[in-house]
């Protein structure tokens, strides 16, 4: 599945991987999970993509944001949007797709092998793109929850389909290290 030759580039929807990881019921450390794909080819680049609420003056989020941007990773955030819906419940949407599709493709004429965390059905096309670039591309998410959480057509198209659950124990946190817990919120995706 990956050659160690390869030039690899990971792009993290954050809320996303955060949704999955939670289902299965584990943390993921961000430290280990580098490692791991170190081990698997030269790692270029590592993107996390996350939206922030910017009225709170708090974020739980931020610690995080800033370990991860001392630590290797390329964090891309924008401010996140809050509504009220028909009903009246205060929602908030927070949607990356278009930057990590944008980065996916630069980033395409100088890696060999990208490897999404996301199982967001809207990247289908995105990976389509990708190999008619003669691009390996690789998708992480989960089909171990009901529902599952990666879109068949993504699983599909995708070139390899990594399940997260089977990365557990080398990307999962110690449930010992469970000390100061950053939740990554999930915005929820409303369509325009």
């Amino acid at each position: 599945m990956f050659d160690p030759r390869e030039k690899i580039a990971l792009f993290i929807d954050g809320a996303n991987l955060y949704a999955a990881s939670k289902s299965l019921g584990f943390d993921v450390d961000y430290r280990k999970l580098l490692k791991a794909f170190q081990k698997r080819g030269y790692l270029l680049r590592a993107y996390y993509y996350t939206a922030l609420i910017e009225d709170q003056e708090y974020s739980s989020i931020r610690p995080l944001i800033d370990w991860l941007d001392y630590n290797g990773y390329r964090v891309v955030t924008k401010p996140a949007k809050e509504f009220t819906d028909s009903l009246g419940r205060r929602k908030i949407k927070g949607n990356m797709d278009i930057e990590l599709a944008i980065d996916a493709m630069e980033q395409c004429e100088t890696v060999d092998h990208l490897v999404i965390f996301s199982g967001d059905g809207d990247f289908t096309t995105l990976v389509e793109a990708l190999q008619r670039r003669g691009r390996k591309v690789s998708v992480v998410s989960t089909m171990a929850t009901q529902p599952p959480m990666i879109a068949d057509d993504l699983r599909r198209q995708a070139d390899h389909f990594i399940d997260l659950n089977s990365l557990k124990a080398e990307v999962g946190r110690d449930p010992s290290e469970r000390q100061a817990r950053v939740h990554e919120p999930v915005a929820e995706e409303v369509e325009d």
